[in-house]
């Protein structure tokens, strides 16, 4: 039997929701903020059906809740440790999996990423966390694994709407870059063991400077 095409109008609504997700992901649109449809089809310059089609799939994935209105999904702080521990096994694993099937050019745009991340370059706090995002992003694409690809997706969203509220120090950052070139280092070596521990550790380490910060 053959599959049924998408229709123009279903590739409109996908291209607003990954549009609008991407707004969400980078804090463009904050935890808690109201949307309005009228706004957003002025803002995306697309119809009102499309809009509506979008915001029911990012409901559908946890992005957005409805209350008398659209609203960017919140964090339950209670469930901090819950977030990290998920992120954690997601990273570990991609991360063994990416050590086994990444490609030579897969590991030279996470190097690139690296250097562009480092402290003495001047980034704002939207760049760094966009480079950080395709950092660990590549790795989960290098895995060759679609199913822990969407594990991650979905766990990304709480795990950056976490960060809003917390300023990383100078030196925070520069770790956080050393911890990412001891990733990179186990992938190039094909070091499996290592690199599913050097990423369980950075997330972990993320956890201790994040979790404290937070009024539980």
């Amino acid at each position: 039997m053959a599959s049924r095409k998408a229709s123009a109008g279903e590739f409109i609504a996908s291209d607003v929701r990954n549009r609008l997700r991407s707004m969400i992901l980078g804090a463009e649109l904050k935890p808690g903020q109201r949307l309005v449809e009228d706004d957003l089809c002025e803002r995306l310059s697309v119809g009102r059906t499309p809009v509506r089609e979008a915001l029911l799939l990012l409901q559908g994935e946890g992005f957005l809740s409805r209350e008398r209105g659209w609203v960017v999904e919140t964090i339950d702080r209670s469930q901090v440790r819950a977030i990290f521990e998920s992120r954690a096994a997601i990273e570990s694993a991609t991360a063994r999996l990416a050590a086994r099937h990444a490609e030579q050019n897969e590991l030279d745009t996470l190097a690139q990423l690296i250097e562009a991340m480092e402290p003495g370059e001047t980034l704002t706090r939207s760049e760094l966390n966009s480079l950080n995002t395709r950092f660990h992003k590549q790795i989960v694409s290098a895995s060759k694994n679609p199913f822990l690809a969407q594990f991650h997706e979905r766990t990304q969203f709480h795990y950056w709407m976490l960060r809003v509220p917390i300023l990383f120090s100078e030196s925070e950052v520069r770790e956080t870059n050393l911890q990412h070139r001891r990733i990179l280092e186990a992938l190039v070596d094909r070091n499996e063991d290592e690199a599913e521990r050097a990423a369980r550790h950075h997330v972990e380490a993320t956890m201790a400077i994040v979790e404290p910060a937070i009024d539980l």
